[in-house]
């Protein structure tokens, strides 16, 4: 049984994730805040995307108020980010937000963790416990030798227990390192010394290319132990870029349907079609449509309508022109200049 069916569900504003529910994707806005009209542009973006909780951060008090007014104007669950003043966590809490992401190490005393906490009991809040392993208190980094995977599960643990003995368990926990195989080490030691469900990604992950190898990596080797309840992939780009990489890594796994799943061939000196900027403009029209099928774009007739075949829809070039090829039977050839628009309207028509 996978570790996220005996996690404890918890629901954040409609979206209930723990206990065997869907892998939640999520995102973070790089607008500020206070400014309502970028952020909530930036946030149905991010929902036309494919995100399902997005979290702000909250830095200042105009930021928490600002909170209020970007709720009435989505419909996804809002994360309020706070770091080093538990006022912010108040007034983001009084002002709607669906959860809080807190380090309790970095706000200040227990009296003023216990202020968050209680308002987060009173208004039923899930509270987000983060730890990154740049943030490893210096005991731990001493016990332990250095930044290690032990040291953060135990920071983790150490803060739950915190916020448990003050009376509330309505909790989810992140633990992050930028440290590939140091972050899955910790998942795997944390997935069986706690209920609660885990927020899983790799933290400074780098660029859209680099991000992507190393959370498809990480992420791959995390969620496939059945470790995992909802999941951002970080990248130094378009938070959109990190829906689309969420969303193919989930897919990939197995963990979700719906969404064309559009395969290519790598191109050879057979190619006689421009295969790479086809492959990329089937990409982009491909995102738009909610079918669960298998989509080929194929560069040469060696192995190209064997390979197209064997998807439910596909394309296969010749020399300036191509095949197209619908569930193993092909249907017609015709001028490369064609092929994008032939495919939109077999699309288009899908269910037709």
């Amino acid at each position: 049984m996978a570790a996220r069916d005996n996690t404890k569900e918890i629901n954040i504003g409609g979206v209930k994730i723990g206990h065997g529910n869907p892998i939640a994707i999520q995102s973070m806005t790089n607008t500020p805040t206070s400014d309502v009209e970028a952020t909530v542009m930036q946030i149905h973006a991010l929902e036309k995307a494919g995100c399902e909780i997005v979290r702000c951060t909250v830095p200042d008090e105009d930021s928490a108020r600002a909170i209020k007014e970007i709720k009435k104007q989505i419909s996804i669950p809002l994360v309020a980010d706070i770091h080093f003043d538990h006022k912010m966590a108040l007034m983001a809490i009084d002002n709607g937000a669906d959860k809080i992401r807190i380090n309790p190490g970095n706000i200040g005393s227990s009296d003023k963790v216990r202020e968050v906490v209680d308002l987060a009991k009173q208004k039923n809040i899930p509270i987000r416990v983060g730890v990154n392993s740049g943030s490893l208190e210096k005991n731990l980094i001493e016990k332990y030798g250095g930044v290690t995977a032990e040291g953060i599960v135990e920071s983790a643990l150490d803060k739950v227990k915190l916020i448990e003995d003050m009376g509330y368990d309505n909790l989810v926990i992140s633990i992050k390192s930028s440290n590939v195989m140091m972050c899955v080490k910790a998942h795997e030691l944390i997935a069986g010394k706690t209920p609660y469900p885990l927020h899983v990604g790799i933290t400074e992950s780098g660029t859209v290319r680099s991000g992507n190898i190393k959370s498809s990596v990480g992420l791959g080797l995390i969620l496939g132990q059945g470790i995992g309840d909802t999941v951002r992939v970080s990248l130094t780009g378009d938070p959109c870029e990190e829906i689309v990489s969420a969303r193919l890594i989930l897919k990939t796994l197995g963990l979700r349907e719906g969404g064309i799943d559009v395969v290519s061939c790598p191109t050879c000196g057979r190619t006689k079609i421009d295969l790479i900027g086809l492959a990329n403009e089937v990409e982009k029209l491909a995102a738009a449509y909610p079918y669960n099928i298998k989509l080929a774009v194929m560069g040469c007739v060696v192995n190209g309508p064997g390979e197209a075949k064997e998807a439910d829809l596909g394309i296969a070039g010749g020399i300036g022109e191509g095949l197209l090829i619908k569930k193993g039977e092909i249907v017609k050839k015709v001028p490369e200049s064609e092929l994008l628009n032939v495919l939109k309207f077999e699309l288009d028509n899908w269910n037709k």
